[in-house]
């Protein structure tokens, strides 16, 4: 399911179809008999109300980002405990939070957590994104794609989550940003696409939850180029939409059933 247009957070697949791009090419599940998802939030703007659902659906509690391996509740990384010598350098480990039991690769050159909504690569870019939760953003390097894997929290052991929602910043076009949810047999369970901003603040959010935990992998797309000093935003006179990342939130992991 490939859903696009729309500002308003959008609760339940039925309301989630009606806002699909009228050229859908994947059904629920990949159209490969995948579940339905039980929830498909998308809104901009003020993010609280659609925050406040995502968390419902995900469910309590809140187990922070170092707690081990719990039993049901929801992780959410914010990027702002991120020590100083891990901040502004492409070298942010893969397994920075696997204690929360989240993995992130790319098929770039590394990953990148910003104090400076990354002004330090191009200075235009801090006029163009903005925080979610202050001060911290995230960023692919060398790509504007990122890979999500889990882990049992605090572990090597794999894992699948019930959901995922992302919060992102400055989404211009319609379909420069968007996850698509893969089980850990590969089967495609849809692609969601980010709403575009629709204040000055520039916030965006995707979130799509499961009636179990299915989720083993998740492809995110932030745009429509890397980041560099040679290419601006397409607000300020360049040829790509440009996109990051900020909070995230899913399911506690689990083992697969």
């Amino acid at each position: 399911m490939r859903c696009g247009g729309g500002v308003l957070a959008l609760v339940g697949l039925t309301v989630a179809l009606a806002a699909c791009d009228s050229d859908d090419t994947l059904e629920p599940g990949g159209g490969q008999g995948g579940p339905t998802p039980i929830s498909v939030i998308r809104a901009s703007g003020d993010l609280t109300g659609a925050l406040t659902e995502f968390r419902g659906a995900l469910g309590e509690p809140a187990n922070g980002g170092g707690a081990g391996p719990q039993s049901a509740g929801r992780r959410e990384i914010r990027w702002d405990g991120v020590p100083a010598d891990l901040t502004n350098t492409d070298a942010f480990p893969s397994d920075g939070f696997r204690n929360a039991g989240l993995i992130t690769t790319t098929d770039g050159s590394g990953t990148r957590v910003s104090d400076n909504d990354f002004a330090d690569i191009n200075p235009t870019y801090g006029e163009e994104f903005e925080s979610f939760s202050k001060v911290k953003t995230f960023m692919a390097a060398g790509s504007a794609h990122m890979t999500l894997t889990f882990r049992l929290a605090g572990t090597d052991t794999e894992a699948v989550v019930s959901g995922i929602g992302i919060v992102f910043s400055d989404v211009d076009r319609d379909g420069a940003a968007s996850i698509t949810l893969y089980a850990l047999d590969d089967t495609n369970l849809g692609e969601y696409v980010v709403p575009v901003r629709t204040d000055a603040n520039g916030h965006s959010f995707v979130g799509v939850a499961f009636d179990q935990a299915i989720i083993g992998r998740v492809e995110v797309r932030s745009g429509e180029a890397a980041l560099s000093a040679e290419t601006n935003d397409v607000s300020d006179d360049g040829a790509h939409d440009l996109v990051v990342t900020d909070d995230f939130l899913f399911g506690e992991p689990q083992l697969p059933s």
